[in-house]
């Protein structure tokens, strides 16, 4: 198998020559604190384990191979001889206590074939290679050092798939009040995962929007950390989501600043899938309570054979004082071709899915 080369990894950062750039003072001092930590838990007996998050990738054409991207974190793992048990209550906090191990090995096996990579220094596993998977969900396996294997699911996208859903999170799917920042505490680190609300009708539109375009691939796109990846699968499980990758981002300082930034994770993620899938005409789908509007807009004018329609949930007066109060999508929406694009708002699901639904996209 080999590694079909896409960028910098996850933590990577380079100049135009090649040659690795000196990391930000921040990003030195969390890794030497994880290097202090890591040694310590270790010598406690603390094993190194892979958690698999849902990776994505598409079929063999005749122009092109198949292939998948991998998505994964390596962790030091307590190994309790005693019987685990169940909890009751899961708070957000325990999704933050995960130590990475970086720059280990991590054998990949998928389709068949097998390939070796390394994660980068969060731990993160982030890497396309190929592979002949049909479409549908698959799953490819990894393994680091002498643990057990884990199996990661994958979504592979048929290349005959012409439509596509890309989902804000935050204040679109389930209601947070973000920007708020005790209240976001909150909601992160405190809050029973089962308390988290789903926005209303929000579910159901996704789930008619897929039987309606059979096929068709839907992925979560937010500005929260990989640490809670598992926390939102199981929220978008339980309140009957379609299933679908997630596209988080790396919590704490970066390679080349001090905290990493949500708004350029979703301008690169998008891009990427334009680039990825480039017959598929997607569904942006956010709310106007942060800068979803915006982000869309540029993405339309730039690839505007890339979007079907955007899905604005509109908030209320109160909702949007609780989100920050942004502008509204109109002001941002205007340099988009009134023939070339819709801009549908709505204050949630039902009303959304009564737009669209007199659409040409369903």
């Amino acid at each position: 198998m080999s590694v079909i080369p896409n960028g910098a990894p996850n933590g990577a950062s380079s100049s135009t020559s090649g040659a690795p750039l000196p990391l930000h003072r921040a990003a030195r001092i969390e890794d030497a604190i994880h290097n202090v930590i890591e040694r310590r838990l270790r010598r406690r007996g603390w094993k190194v384990a892979v958690t698999a998050y849902t990776g994505y990738g598409a079929s063999a054409t005749p122009e092109k191979p198949g292939w998948v991207r991998v998505l994964g974190r390596v962790l030091l793992a307590r190994i309790d001889p005693k019987p685990a048990k169940r909890l009751k209550k899961l708070r957000g906090w325990r999704s933050f206590t995960a130590v990475s191990v970086k720059d280990a090995p991590v054998r990949i096996e998928a389709g068949g074939r097998t390939c070796e990579v390394r994660c980068d220094r969060g731990g993160f596993i982030d890497t396309v290679v190929e592979a002949d998977l049909a479409p549908g969900w698959a799953t490819v396996t990894l393994r680091v050092e002498d643990s057990v294997a884990v199996e990661a699911p994958v979504r592979i996208i048929d290349p005959d798939t012409r439509f596509g859903i890309v989902s804000d999170v935050d204040d679109t799917v389930m209601v947070t009040a973000l920007p708020r920042p005790m209240l976001a505490a909150w909601n992160t680190f405190v809050l029973d995962e089962h308390a988290r609300a789903s926005v209303p009708g929000m579910a159901v539109l996704y789930e008619r929007l897929v039987n309606a375009n059979p096929g068709a691939p839907v992925f979560y796109l937010s500005t929260g950390a990989w640490n809670v990846a598992a926390t939102l699968t199981r929220f978008l499980s339980r309140h009957l989501y379609p299933a679908g990758p997630l596209l988080l981002t790396d919590w704490g300082p970066q390679p080349d600043r001090f905290f990493r930034s949500g708004q350029a994770h979703k301008r690169a993620s998008l891009a990427r899938l334009a680039d990825e899938f480039p017959n598929i005409r997607w569904l942006l789908v956010g709310d106007d309570g942060q800068h979803d509007p915006e982000i869309y807009a540029e993405f339309v004018a730039e690839h505007p054979e890339s979007v079907a329609a955007v899905a604005i949930r509109h908030l209320s007066p109160t909702q949007a004082v609780l989100a920050g109060a942004f502008p509204s999508p109109v002001d941002s929406s205007k340099r988009v071709p009134s023939d070339a694009q819709r801009w549908l708002r709505a204050p949630d699901g039902a009303g959304l899915w009564r737009l669209l639904r007199d659409t040409e996209i369903l």
